[in-house]
Parts: structure tokens; C-alpha cells; sequence
């Protein structure tokens, strides 16, 4: 194309402001407002000169494209104002995936969120009293009920803040700042996201004091190391992994009795913090929380969105005397939760309350047997397939994630799925594309789906997705 007439092709193109007043556009600047199609505008034109600059575009081929400018501005549109944050499925078998936002929420959770964010709430203020009152009663009321269950536990208190690495911080920083702690080598973990516990202890003013070996510590191993600057005793859960072979753990037992003959508060990170006990679900291994306060833990730290079905948070539960000092710790103000995780933490403890486990997802799923994802994966197996797309129904494993259980699996049954000569990985492309979005497992060469993660009412959606891609 010669520069003369590429010039000519420059001039075709409309000004912005005349196109963003024609007619035709007005329904996108009602609906979108005229700012936003104005910069869409601008992006399509910007487009289609960095198209005739490269001599992409002729003179027939920018006539067809100047006729779809109004279709090309609304998929602009619609691009940009996509939200980033969106629903997908999750097919890969993880109960608790942190990559996919952990535990889905009970509905219960979401209905305490419909009548409380979208108006004005007794969040800080006593209603009888007609006074200030305080956030922590909320939650506080229905974890007094869970976990002042019998005489071993008559007298806990809990404070929320934002995560788990907060309620860790927070509760090193309060106890021990100045001081220092006592843990295991087998026990600097460091889980996903680069979070370390020797991290945060330094962050929280507390010196680290590691005993012991990597592989096995005992009780005499941290008695020996407390000397007049010793704070705090900390036991940290392994998350996820786990040592194996010759091994030697200090049990909660012993710490505890170590605890009170030196006095010394002995503070548990569970991590997790389940709130059942998980061998209901053939799950061993995982202490509850409310193990580690029967066995006379003094402070244990867990997470909102893992085990316990809710919302990002960290939940500090135990003696009163030392929660109380946390909550008096500035820090808290600056690490403390909204009204949403409020009322979301509410509805989850609600199901609690009842004793209804089957409304929380994340424990549904951990119920769900071989046999009932085994038919659901048939069903959907002779719905999607097709003379180019193969699936078949084979026995495999399911793991509960976010750092749990770390050795447990769940038996299941997996889809195996392949697409005429489609890879592996492009299939697994092609899953994700889809609207929404299905995020599948590839191993050996092959795309496995867990129904296991899937709620019941998207198998269609997954029937529909693979009609569409071997289409």
C-alpha cells in the first residue's frame, strides 16, 4: 500500500466526539454512561489505525470495518467493564483450593449478608443500651456455645481479625513481644504464598527460640531452652505436609502440663481449625479446635475459610484473660474484620448451632461417597459424549486442601475426557475459556474431572461446555 493512500484510508476514520453522539450509540451511553463508551470508542479507533498503519487493513477491508464500529465499541464495552473477580467451576477434586477462593459459603451465610450489608446494622452498638457496643459479640455468642461445650472447655473467649497470618501476629505480638518463643525445627512451615511462621514472628517483636531436630523433638527439648526471657510456648500444625519415618513429636499433652508447671501460656496454630470432628468423614489426623482447647491449649489460632466452611478470617479462641489482652493490643483495630466477614462468620456458625454440617459446602462435599459422584459422573459421561469426544468414568482420589489433612484422601470417581487430537493441555484450555470458566486436573496426559468440587446443579453446565468444545 502506498504511504499516500495509506494516508487517505487515516482519514476515514471518524472523530471520536461524532461518534460517540451518533444515533445508534445512544442505548450504550444510557446503559454505560459517556464516559465509558467514549474510551471504548477511542480503543476501537486506536485499534483500526495500528491495523492500517501495519497494513493490515485496505480500503474494502476498513469500509466492512467502520460498518460493525457500533457492534466493535459494545464488545468493548463489554470487555472492559467484564468483571475480573467472576464464578468458576471447580473440577479439580480440591475441597479447599486457595487458587479458587477456598470454601464456597453456606447459603445461610449468604442470606445473613443479604439483610445486613445492603442497609444499616447493629454493628458496634448495643441496641438495649442504646450505646456503643462491640463487633466481637456477634460471633463470640455462638463460638461461646460451640466451644464452652463441657467442664474442659466452660470458659473460652474469640476474637476475629483478617486471616489466620493476623491472628498469629497479633496473638505473638500481645503475648510475647520482647520475649522469646518456643517452637519445634519440625515446625517452621511455610504454606502457600510465601507465608512463614518464622516471618511473622519476627514481625511481631518476638525473638524465635528453635528446639529440637527437624524430624524429632521431644518435651525435654523445649524445657531446657526456658530461661527468664521465654513468653510463650507455640506449637504450629504442619499444614501442608508431614513428616514421616523416624519421627518424635512433643505431644499437646505434654506441652500443656510443661505449660502450667513453668507458667507459660501454650499457644496452638491450627491452621485450619475444623470445627467437627473430621473422622466422620474418614478423615484422621486433623485436630479440631476444640481438641487443642479440651487438651488445655491456652491460645489456638485458625483460619475462617478452610476447615470451618466461612469467609477469610482468623479466629483467635482461649483464655479469657489473654484474648482480652489481644483485643486491648492496637494492633487489633488495624488487623480487625467488616460487617460482611461479620455476618458472613454468623451464618456459617449458625449451621453450626444446628448441627445442619450438610449446609455448609465444604463439608457436604467431604460427605459425598464414591458411589454418588460415581453416578453423577456416568450421567454426565453418556450426556457429553459424542463421535469426537470420549469420555469414561475410572476410580481416583480427592483431597480436602488449604493446607488440611495433608496425607487424607477421599476415594472418588474422576471423568477422563479427550477431544479428537486435541492435547491434553488444550482441552484443558478450551474447559477454561468456557463461560464459566471449568478448571479440570491434567495428569499423564490426560484431563480429569472430580464431580466431587462441582455443585449438582452444574453438571449441565459441564455437559453443555464439552458439547461445545467437540462441536
Amino acid at each position: 500500500m502506498k504511504k499516500a493512500a495509506r494516508s487517505e484510508l487515516f482519514r476515514e476514520l471518524p472523530a471520536v466526539d461524532e461518534l460517540v453522539h451518533a444515533p445508534d450509540l445512544a442505548a450504550l451511553s444510557a446503559s454505560y454512561g459517556a464516559a465509558a463508551v467514549t474510551d471504548a470508542a477511542r480503543a476501537v479507533l486506536e485499534r483500526l489505525r495500528q491495523e492500517i498503519a501495519s497494513g493490515l487493513l485496505d480500503e474494502a477491508a476498513l469500509k466492512l470495518a467502520l460498518g460493525g464500529l457500533s457492534r466493535a465499541i459494545e464488545e468493548q464495552l463489554r470487555q472492559a467493564l467484564q468483571p475480573s473477580l467472576r464464578p468458576v467451576i471447580n473440577a479439580t477434586g480440591v475441597i479447599l483450593h486457595t487458587n479458587l477462593g477456598r470454601a464456597p459459603l453456606a447459603e445461610s451465610a449468604l442470606e445473613r449478608i443479604r439483610e445486613t450489608a445492603a442497609v444499616y446494622s447493629n454493628l458496634e452498638f448495643d441496641v438495649a443500651a442504646g450505646a456503643r457496643g462491640k463487633r466481637d459479640v456477634h460471633v463470640e455468642r455462638l463460638l461461646c456455645r460451640l466451644l464452652n461445650d463441657d467442664n474442659a472447655t466452660s470458659d473460652v473467649s474469640t476474637i476475629v481479625v483478617n486471616n489466620n497470618a493476623a491472628a498469629v501476629l497479633l496473638a505473638l505480638n500481645t503475648l510475647a513481644e520482647g520475649g522469646e518463643v518456643i517452637v519445634s525445627r519440625g515446625e517452621l512451615v511455610e504454606i502457600g504464598g510465601s507465608f512463614r511462621i518464622p516471618d511473622v514472628m519476627a514481625k511481631s517483636g518476638a525473638t524465635l527460640r528453635e528446639v529440637g531436630t527437624t524430624n524429632r523433638t521431644r518435651v525435654s527439648d523445649y524445657e531446657r531452652a526456658i530461661n527468664e526471657r521465654t513468653r510463650l510456648l507455640l506449637r504450629v500444625h504442619r499444614s501442608n505436609f508431614e513428616i514421616t519415618g523416624f519421627t518424635e513429636q512433643a505431644s499437646a499433652a505434654e506441652l500443656v502440663e510443661l505449660a502450667r508447671r513453668r507458667s507459660i501460656p501454650l499457644m496452638e496454630d491450627l491452621g485450619s481449625g475444623a470445627l467437627v470432628d473430621l473422622q466422620n468423614f474418614g478423615i484422621s489426623g486433623e485436630p479440631s479446635v476444640l481438641d487443642s482447647l479440651r487438651a488445655g491449649v491456652d491460645v489456638v489460632t485458625y483460619s475462617g475459610d478452610k476447615l470451618l466452611g466461612g469467609p477469610q478470617a482468623g479466629l483467635i479462641s482461649g483464655r479469657p484473660g489473654l484474648v482480652a489482652r489481644m483485643r486491648s493490643n492496637s494492633l487489633f483495630r488495624a488487623l480487625r474484620v467488616d460487617k460482611l466477614t461479620y455476618a458472613t462468620l454468623e451464618g456459617t456458625l449458625l449451621a453450626y448451632v444446628r448441627r445442619d454440617h450438610n449446609a455448609i459446602p465444604a463439608l457436604r462435599m467431604m460427605g459425598l461417597t464414591k458411589d454418588d459422584i460415581g453416578k453423577r459422573a456416568e450421567k454426565v459421561a453418556t450426556q457429553a459424549k459424542s463421535a469426537k469426544l470420549q469420555a469414561a468414568v475410572i476410580d481416583g482420589e480427592s483431597v480436602i486442601g488449604g493446607g488440611a489433612a495433608p496425607s487424607s484422601v477421599l476415594p472418588t470417581r474422576l471423568l477422563v475426557l479427550s477431544c479428537g487430537d486435541l492435547s491434553a493441555d488444550e482441552l484443558a484450555r478450551r474447559l477454561r475459556a468456557c463461560d464459566p470458566p471449568i478448571v479440570a486436573r491434567v495428569e499423564d496426559g490426560r484431563v480429569l474431572l472430580d464431580l466431587r468440587t462441582v455443585f449438582e446443579e452444574q453438571d449441565s453446565l459441564v455437559v453443555t461446555a464439552l458439547k461445545e468444545i467437540a462441536s
